[in-house]
């Protein structure tokens, strides 16, 4: 164990930060020392000397000189750019960087633009920053609609953070782009009025279908396939039943959403016959053999590791694979021979997995089902030879439930709502999709199948891209207990936070008015789930050991999975099979690893961008209209607010609250109105008024109206 002054030195030399698990593996330190170490960045934390950024990884505070990469992120009013350490992400207020460039001749530098400079400080404090030379260009692109000028173009961005105009350079104006949304990137003049050229026309910023396409390009989402991989996608074939188990006549079936269009993974239950395992259950799990039709190396590969996962729109998807091989080739179609990598996973009475085997298959799914028909098991319209296919599946998952109860996995149960859509496209309404028994029976399945992969390549020895999930941060919770004590909650005030904690705060929220918004708080509490080669177990489900293998055909990480399981049982009976995982890949893991979880993030960002906008875009036609909602968020410039009916989200800024004189209190995460004695406080109600949306800018903005639910202090120390 470092001391608390080898490991500032340590953290110091760090120039773009340190995971705490790197720092472990450092002085490696494991077990029980990890809390040690815990305590010792938490001195150094709250010593003002170090500083976590939001990637959790820990920086010097003092890290501000000497030569550093700086980038680009912005020009103010007059051109001058505006420059931060690569990837700043301080609580810390960034201060004010001047850029010296010495060499006049040199193109003035653009928003994206990494610069290699040398960090000063002078005797007032103030920072400059002398280039050395620019070392990279980011491509500088923007999504926007492009209007015309007297003079030419402008394109306005699409993007609420900013209101600036951009002018078109006149070699790429034309007055039929008027009102398209279009992609742009900088062109790199001498001038500091910064000019772009139109690089993409997407479409008509009016078409209602537009929305998703902003989030798409905003977010650099890869949604074309080359003519090349779309060829070669048709010319795949399926595997024979050669050196594959037959599993045609076991009446395994697909369970997915309704609107699904690939099917990755069929099951099947009955209860053990083996005497020595009573009241046990035998399960299958097969799931499309991806691997097969997309080999390592190929242009369809390579594609598919940029892409790492498909994205999921309101209105569309962006698959991972061409929709060829997706929705067909690996599709588990009923009644079609599909090649599967399947486990036979064995529980006991308790739920506890026993024994598992995977096998390379052949199999006939024998029905496709949606949640909702399953949950109908009896239904007269389920063929009678399924009906008890479907009552064992039911069987079996509550026996894994006894399991998943007992090792007391997080329990969060936060509504999920569909955006349903009129004819023309716009959004209609906002539709609350129900959890059934049958989502619940699913996951567990599907949980069960990726610890046996897990398991399977870890006893392999076999390189495994794990799926992890680290601890809560311990001032993430620290802010959340002392959130809930203004809820009224009275929680023992200990460092470290287990599930089982978290589900004895859920278990409390039995049909309280506060019970989604507590739940959404202990879910911003949790750290992010990623991929590494690197095993530190799954906390959230509170597993050892866990490997994505059920979603080969939209997760580059299952594909991984199954390639090394291939690899390590001898399936394809050849060391050089390009179905294998190499072992020049598998050297590249961690690489590999934070490039997938990094394209997870950015896949759920863009996600999250589209259902914003549809949200905004369902207030366009209601501003004006009043509805009642609930305060999500505190911050010192206002209140963010959903909407109780639609769950629409929006910001209602300071001065459109009621009364004037607030104050943010930073402990109580509240704002309180000096003047009256009342405030606004995470859970209360409040009746809101529309009065901006835009879809285009994903902007909405509220006005809270005066209401009886503002907490009063007077009144409470009456």
């Amino acid at each position: 164990m470092p001391s608390k002054e080898e490991l500032y030195s340590f953290i110091q030399k760090q120039n773009n930060g340190i995971l705490r698990r790197e720092i472990a593996k450092a002085y490696q330190i494991k077990g029980t020392l990890r809390t040690q170490l815990r305590a010792l960045i938490k001195e150094l934390k709250n010593q003002g000397l170090i500083e976590k950024t939001r990637s959790r990884r820990w920086i010097s505070t003092d890290n501000f000189s000497g030569i550093k990469e700086l980038e680009v992120y912005d020009l103010d009013s007059d051109g001058e750019p505006l420059i931060r350490p690569v990837g700043w992400e301080h609580k810390l207020q960034l201060p004010e960087i001047f850029l010296k460039i010495q060499n006049d001749n040199l193109p003035a530098p653009g928003i994206g633009d990494i610069l290699l400079c040398r960090l000063e400080k002078n005797e007032q404090g103030h920072h400059s920053a002398k280039l050395i030379r620019q070392i990279d260009k980011t491509p500088e692109k923007i999504v926007g609609v492009y209007q015309k000028t007297l003079d030419g173009g402008i394109v306005i961005p699409a993007d609420r953070h900013t209101s600036k105009e951009y002018r078109v350079n006149e070699s790429s104006t034309n007055d039929k782009f008027d009102g398209e949304l279009v992609v742009a990137s900088f062109l790199h003049t001498k001038n500091k009025i910064r000019e772009i050229k139109i690089i993409e026309r997407i479409g008509n910023a009016s078409d209602p279908r537009a929305i998703s396409l902003i989030a798409i390009h905003r977010a650099n989402i890869r949604n074309e396939f080359s003519k090349n991989i779309l060829e070669d996608a048709k010319k795949l074939s399926s595997p024979t039943i050669q050196n594959r188990t037959d599993l045609r006549n076991v009446p395994l079936i697909t369970i997915d959403g309704e609107d699904a269009r690939d099917f990755d993974d069929a099951v099947f239950a009955e209860p053990d016959t083996d005497k020595k395992n009573p009241g046990g259950w035998h399960l299958i799990v097969a799931v499309a053999d991806v691997a097969w039709f997309v080999r390592s190396g190929t242009p369809i590969d390579l594609e598919a590791y940029k892409r790492s996962n498909s994205v999921y729109f309101p209105d569309r998807v962006v698959p991972m694979l061409p929709e060829i091989i997706s929705n067909n080739f690996c599709s588990l179609l009923p009644y079609e021979d599909r090649p599967c990598i399947a486990v036979d996973l064995w529980i006991d009475n308790d739920g506890n997995l026993k024994q598992h085997l995977f096998r390379r298959v052949l199999i006939k799914s024998h029905g496709r089902f949606t949640y909702e028909q399953v949950e109908k098991a009896c239904d007269s319209n389920t063929p009678l030879n399924l009906k008890d296919t479907i009552k064992n599946l039911f069987a079996a998952y509550k026996t894994l439930e006894k399991a998943r109860i007992k090792r007391k996995a997080l329990e969060l149960n936060l509504p999920e709502s569909k955006v349903v859509f009129n004819s023309n496209g716009r959004v209609k309404s906002f539709e609350t999709i129900k959890r059934l028994e049958s989502h619940k029976m699913i996951e567990e399945f599907m949980i069960t199948a990726n610890v046996a992969a897990g398991l399977e390549l870890t006893d392999l020895k076999q390189p495994t891209m794990y799926r992890i999930h680290d601890e809560p941060d311990i001032e993430k919770t620290r802010e959340l207990l002392s959130t809930l004590k203004e809820f009224g909650y009275k929680l023992p005030n200990s460092k470290l936070l287990g599930t089982a904690d978290f589900n004895s705060i859920i278990s409390k929220l039995s049909d309280k008015k506060h019970k989604n918004l507590i739940q959404e708080l202990i879910l911003r509490c949790q750290s992010r789930a990623e991929y590494s080669p690197e095993n530190i177990g799954h906390f959230g489900l509170n597993l050892p050991t866990y490997a994505h293998f059920t979603s080969p055909i939209r997760r580059y990480a299952d594909l991984l999975v199954h390639r090394a399981l291939i690899t390590g049982l001898n399936f394809s009976k050849t060391k050089k099979s390009n179905e294998n995982l190499s072992e020049e890949f598998a050297q590249t893991f961690v690489e590999v690893g934070k490039k997938i979880s990094a394209n997870e993030r950015q896949a759920i960002s863009a996600e999250r961008d589209a259902n914003d906008r549809y949200s905004a875009s369902y207030l366009e036609d209601h501003i004006g209209e009043t509805y009642k909602g609930s305060i999500r968020g505190v911050s010192r410039s206002g209140l963010f607010i959903t909407i109780d009916k639609s769950k629409a989200d929006g910001f209602a800024p300071i001065t459109k609250l009621p009364g004037r004189g607030y104050k943010f209190d930073s402990i109580k995460k509240c704002l309180v109105n000096r003047q009256k004695g009342s405030s606004y406080n995470l859970g209360d109600s409040v009746l809101l008024r529309v009065i901006e949306a835009s879809a285009f800018k994903s902007t909405v903005i509220f006005e809270v109206l005066n209401n009886k639910s503002m907490k009063s202090k007077k009144k409470q120390k009456k």
